[in-house]
């Protein structure tokens, strides 16, 4: 606008120069050349603003770039933290976790080893239990087989014992006597008839005769002993004398004068006892005649010596 008014200006003066005087010319002049320099100082002005421009224009381009760029990476650093931080939460997450665990594992273990000394102790316990166990076992096994050997060698007396007191009465008719094994002990049961009439307590000859052939097998036989039981049936006795009164009594002084003739003939009285039974232990109901005479009988039972088992027993 400035440049088109001094254009202006110029031109009136040029057609006014024939009427205007030097002087004023040369002003005007004057003020054209300070104008044309102000003018060209301006257009540096221009040139310097506009390359200023320029310059600022690729600055705000390059600045716009670069923030885009920064932009960018800021939005990439920013995902990458949030991964982070996921795996943070994730990682303190577990760690707690790990520390909780380690806490149960570690009252765990606690627990395991208590009870692991807890199962030693036991089995140190029981390992002793056992050992004192086999020992005693052993020992058992030990006395077990000297009973047994014990109980052999008694059974074997026995069976001898038998033999020799049936061989020593085999003249004797079975109705009379019978010899068996009962109980460990040889039973010798004599009939009345063999031994006394009815109601006497006196042994006839033939009955003496049978003891003194057992006293003569037996008396050599210093490890027995001998219990005399007199059994009557249930019929009451006929006649009462002096200490004579029922059939227990009979009982008792049969088993005496047995006794007494087994004495006479060489058993110790130490190995002898004399008992009765009366009509308490029969053999068969006292209902007829039959069985009343089994009834009627005095058993000589003949006993091992048993010292040696119940010894035995005593330590067990």
């Amino acid at each position: 606008m400035r440049i088109h008014h001094f254009l202006i200006l110029a031109s009136i003066l040029l057609f006014s120069s024939c009427v205007v005087s030097k002087k004023k010319f040369d002003d005007m002049l004057a003020q054209k050349v300070k104008v044309e320099g102000d003018l060209a100082d301006r257009n540096n002005e221009l040139d310097k603003a506009n390359a200023s421009l320029t310059s600022l224009g690729e600055s705000l381009k390059k600045l716009k770039s670069d923030s885009a760029a920064l932009e960018q990476s800021y939005r990439a650093n920013q995902k990458k933290a949030e991964l982070l931080n996921k795996e943070y939460d994730q990682l303190n997450g577990n760690y707690k976790n790990l520390l909780t665990n380690s806490g149960k594992l570690n009252r765990d273990m606690a627990q395991q080893r208590d009870q692991l000394l807890a199962i030693q102790e036991n089995l140190d316990k029981t390992r002793k239990q056992n050992d004192s166990l086999s020992n005693s076992l052993q020992d058992r096994e030990k006395k077990v087989k000297e009973l047994e050997l014990v109980l052999a060698n008694k059974d074997k007396a026995v069976q001898n014992l038998k033999n020799k007191i049936s061989n020593a009465l085999l003249n004797f008719k079975e109705n009379d006597l019978t010899v068996k094994v009962k109980n460990g002990k040889v039973y010798v049961s004599l009939a009345e008839q063999l031994l006394f009439g009815s109601g006497s307590i006196n042994v006839d000859s033939k009955g003496v005769g049978a003891l003194q052939q057992l006293a003569k097998a037996l008396k050599d036989q210093k490890d027995i002993q001998m219990m005399i039981e007199g059994h009557t049936d249930n019929v009451p006795i006929s006649k009462k004398i002096t200490y004579l009164e029922d059939n227990w009594d009979l009982s008792v002084l049969r088993a005496t004068s047995i006794s007494k003739i087994l004495i006479g003939a060489g058993i110790s009285p130490k190995q002898i006892t004399a008992a009765g039974k009366g009509e308490f232990s029969p053999l068969a109901a006292n209902d007829n005649a039959q069985n009343k005479q089994k009834n009627r009988r005095t058993e000589i039972i003949v006993t091992p010596n048993l010292d040696e088992l119940f010894k035995i027993l005593e330590a067990n």
